[in-house]
């Protein structure tokens, strides 16, 4: 195919590519160039021809360049919390540690130095899009989301709602709740980069009026939800408790059309029964699978196996701060291993292969943004470049290199990072 190349718009990187475009297997494309039109994959070629010969070429030699990660669950506030009390479990750790920091966001000279720190770790980290929860703040919640913007990143930023049952330092007024997260829906509207994202913190701390309200917010203005589902046996029978008349978590947020009505994330999904695996399967409900917090607070594992058998799209989450690791490619891992433990006391739960871990850190977590985590025409230019020269073995595939990359690299092998075709540095 012939195009018209207007060189301004044209950028062009080499090196040795690899993504997911399927969760079953890598694919990978040596000595390469990878050709991006207004931040759009356009193809990927293994020689490139005269018509793009005065187009900007980043040449990364013998490098691998691979998908941006996507990190579908985290908690900015939190930043600074990052292993701390993880003795405790959720409910306990809440109270003791989470509750307390997050007052703090009151002050707005603390939340952008919380926010400046957190923002800079993702860049260094490799995460080029993420779906985080700010405080209850409407003036903290701005500061997150203009520095997400400032730092180029790709980002959903929740300003968090809860009414009840949480300290009252960050008790909501009902409708004041409701108000100014308006506020902020019609002021984000239309962001390329970063959107709001509606986010009842779970249904503990809401009242009923606040999910009808917010679940009618996310209707009117065709908006994704996120909050948190089924990650600990105590946090699930206090919700049992405060709505009966749901008798199920996943009915709660589903009754107030907080379950797939529109786009919807529910970190967790641990202790689920097979109504509400099939409830996710139909909505399209995304289950953000977040190893480290759950190991971290006793929570249990999520079946990951289990619930992408039944259908249910499964991406991944940091979870700072009860997650303590910013680093995608751990959380990657830990999926993978956690699967394992799974596959040892259940033969029926296969473990997750790297390759379906690697889907979910990018392209299968990257959906939630539309054409995102992957190098197939048409997706968002999200890429990381890899330096794995230290430690390098000779005659290691391309496959393997990535492998040892996921499983002993770290931030500092990430030499270049792109957002929509953009470097950010």
């Amino acid at each position: 195919m012939v195009y018209a190349v207007e060189t301004e718009t044209i950028l062009i990187l080499k090196g040795n590519i690899i993504f997911t475009p399927t969760s079953d297997q890598f694919v990978v494309f040596p000595k390469s160039y990878l050709v991006i039109h207004d931040g759009i994959v356009r193809e990927i070629i293994e020689k490139l021809p005269e018509q793009y010969a005065d187009c900007p070429l980043r040449d990364y030699g013998d490098r691998l360049i691979i998908p941006g990660f996507v990190d579908l669950h985290t908690h900015a506030p939190q930043f600074n919390q990052r292993g701390l009390g993880l003795d405790l479990q959720l409910l306990e750790w809440l109270n003791n540690y989470t509750f307390k920091e997050e007052s703090r966001f009151q002050e707005t000279t603390y939340a952008a130095a919380v926010y400046e720190k957190f923002a800079q770790e993702l860049v260094r980290q490799g995460t080029t899009r993420v779906a985080a929860f700010a405080t209850i703040h409407k003036e903290s919640s701005q500061i997150l989301f203009d520095t997400l913007v400032n730092k180029g990143i790709g980002a959903y930023v929740g300003k968090v709602n809860m009414d009840c049952n949480c300290p009252d330092s960050l008790r909501e007024d009902t409708q004041t709740s409701l108000a100014e997260t308006e506020e902020l829906i019609k002021q984000w509207a239309g962001n390329p980069l970063v959107k709001l994202i509606i986010t009842p913190r779970f249904a503990i701390t809401s009242t009923r009026n606040l999910l009808a309200g917010l679940g009618e917010l996310a209707v009117k203005y065709n908006l994704p939800v996120q909050s948190h589902l089924s990650e600990n046996k105590a946090e699930v029978d206090f919700v049992a408790e405060l709505f009966p008349e749901q008798k199920e978590y996943h009915k709660v947020y589903d009754h107030y059309q907080l379950f797939g009505q529109t786009p919807t994330l529910m970190a967790h999904c641990i202790y689920l029964t097979d109504e509400a695996v099939a409830v996710m399967k139909n909505n399209g409900v995304v289950a953000v699978h977040c190893p480290d917090s759950n190991l971290n607070l006793s929570s249990g594992i999520m079946p990951a196996r289990k619930l992408l058998t039944a259908g249910v799209k499964v991406g991944l989450g940091s979870d700072i701060g009860a997650g303590h690791d910013l680093f995608m490619p751990r959380t990657i891992l830990k999926a993978v291993q956690m699967s394992k433990a799974i596959y040892s006391v259940d033969n029926d739960q296969k473990a997750l292969t790297l390759a379906e871990a690697f889907y979910m850190g990018t392209k299968g977590g990257g959906a939630f943004f539309g054409k995102v985590g992957s190098f197939e025409q048409g997706y968002s230019c999200d890429a990381l470049v890899i330096d794995d020269d230290m430690g390098r073995v000779e005659g290691q595939s391309l496959i393997e290199r990535l492998q040892r990359f996921i499983y002993t690299g770290d931030s500092v092998n990430i030499v270049a990072r792109y957002v929509a075709g953009r470097e950010v540095k």
